[in-house]
């Protein structure tokens, strides 16, 4: 049995409550573990004339979660050498150029700040109102009136979310890649991932009659109302999709099998770069941020359109993500999270699963073994664990370099995590062959071999 099925029933309880007590039309829920979505539910309706039930593939706007799909496609771009994060924005988008940028050069203005909202560029394209629904979503119209764009805070000081950061980005994915963003983020990561039923406006007819309804919030009276219809927008926010389609997404993030980012990427877009608050439980990655609740670190991206409010969110050492797509004004970070406690906590308290270790590299086999630093009195082991070969000192536990292959044989790279990344672990041998050392970083660990014990020392004679 898997470790969600004894906490079903707790999970649907949740989320109905969570519906029932907000007074919420309803929502569409999911739990992912690793490759699978082994729960869902759908809560009260996505459509209330019709009293139509959420299901599966009931279509919400997720609108800022669709900044996780550029960042992706960013990222992309960057791994197949089309920019770099450092770019500045000018450098892809001339029309950029015009930007004010009051606290020194719009160089400053980088990708990697876009990503990370560090950039301090405004909010929002000139003259948006979201309460009398007025945005410009066209990039080609805002950047008309790019002299009209500024910083507003110096760039790198803190976070300044930024719509008009993204709609930036989704245009730097459209130059690099020679194609117009929406279908490069359908070629590129919603088919190879099967999600074919999310998509932007104009959705084709079997989508749209799909979607949920999004109302407005409730003030004095239990009625609600259909919202008023969201601007078009793209890059920023314009996604639809459902728990089934978002449940690929998390997977995506969980598995790490590179279908749409090599594993070291999808880590380094996780990994936050900033802290966002005084408190320290929130910190902002690369198109993502975190959430530091109840001293667990959830991964996520919210979104909020006039009648939807949306949150994935992935806790990565028990491989458990969290979907919660409500039609109305709700907390869905919160619903998501509250969702995401319950699986994590079940599958952290299941009996460990036994797999066979992954066998070790012939090549590997004369690496491993014990290392001396004489001046220090200190020794290190190399070892073959988890599938890495991995420095291991017994006194440090919290410190265990993992080293990646280079192309030079006995050179290595200390991977992310530890104060020597990106450094070097060279094993130097003796003419014969064998291994006499080896370099971590900054200093040589010499080799202790085992000594020959002849036959008669043995036998004790």
């Amino acid at each position: 049995m898997d470790p969600i099925s004894p906490v079903a029933a707790k999970l649907e309880a949740s989320a109905a409550s969570y519906v029932k007590e907000n007074r919420l039309p309803g929502a569409a829920v999911g739990v992912v573990l690793g490759h699978d979505l082994v729960w869902w539910a759908g809560v009260g309706f996505a459509d209330i004339a019709t009293r139509r039930a959420p299901d599966l593939t009931s279509l919400y706007r997720v609108a800022s979660i669709t900044k996780t799909f550029t960042g992706t496609a960013i990222m992309q771009l960057r791994d197949a050498g089309k920019l770099r994060l450092d770019d500045p924005v000018a450098r892809h988008i001339p029309e950029f150029g015009r930007a004010g940028n009051p606290f020194g050069d719009i160089e400053q203005v980088t990708i990697r700040r876009l990503l990370s909202h560090e950039s301090g560029l405004q909010s929002e394209p000139p003259d948006t109102d979201w309460r009398a629904v007025r945005y410009e979503g066209s990039i080609a119209r805002n950047l008309a009136r790019a002299a009209e764009v500024s910083t507003l805070v110096p760039p790198n000081t803190q976070q300044k979310y930024s719509n008009m950061g993204f709609q930036l980005l989704g245009e730097i994915v459209a130059r690099a890649s020679g194609m117009p963003y929406v279908d490069y983020v359908r070629g590129n990561i919603l088919e190879p991932l099967a999600m074919t039923s999310s998509g932007f406006e104009p959705l084709p007819p079997a989508l749209s009659t799909r979607r949920a309804t999004g109302y407005g919030g409730r003030f004095v009276s239990d009625e609600l109302e259909p919202s008023s219809t969201a601007p078009t927008i793209w890059a920023e926010g314009g996604l639809w999709s459902c728990v089934d389609d978002l449940a690929q997404w998390l997977s995506a993030q969980l598995r790490e099998d590179g279908r749409i980012l090599a594993p070291k990427t999808l880590r380094e877009m996780h990994t936050p770069r900033y802290l966002a608050d005084e408190d320290w439980t929130e910190a902002f990655g690369l198109a993502w941020y975190a959430i530091r609740r109840k001293d667990v670190i959830w991964v996520q991206h919210s979104g909020a359109l006039h009648g939807f409010r949306s949150n994935i969110c992935f806790h990565a050492k028990t491989r458990v993500g969290a979907i919660a797509l409500i039609n109305g004004l709700g907390d869905a970070a919160t619903l998501a999270m509250d969702l995401g406690e319950i699986a994590r906590e079940a599958v952290a308290a299941a009996a460990p699963r036994i797999e066979a270790a992954a066998p070790m590299p012939s090549e590997y086999r004369p690496l491993i073994g014990i290392y001396f630093d004489r001046e220090l009195g200190l020794v290190l082991r190399v070892e073959w664990r988890d599938g890495k070969l991995t420095i291991v000192d017994p006194q440090l536990p919290g410190w265990r370099p993992t080293l990646a292959p280079s192309d030079k044989p006995d050179v290595f790279v200390i991977e992310p995590g530890v104060r020597e990344s990106g450094d070097k672990a060279v094993f130097r041998r003796l003419p014969d062959g064998r291994v006499a050392s080896v370099f971590i970083a900054a200093g040589t660990w010499m080799r202790l071999d085992p000594v020959a014990v002849p036959e008669s020392a043995r036998a004790g004679s």
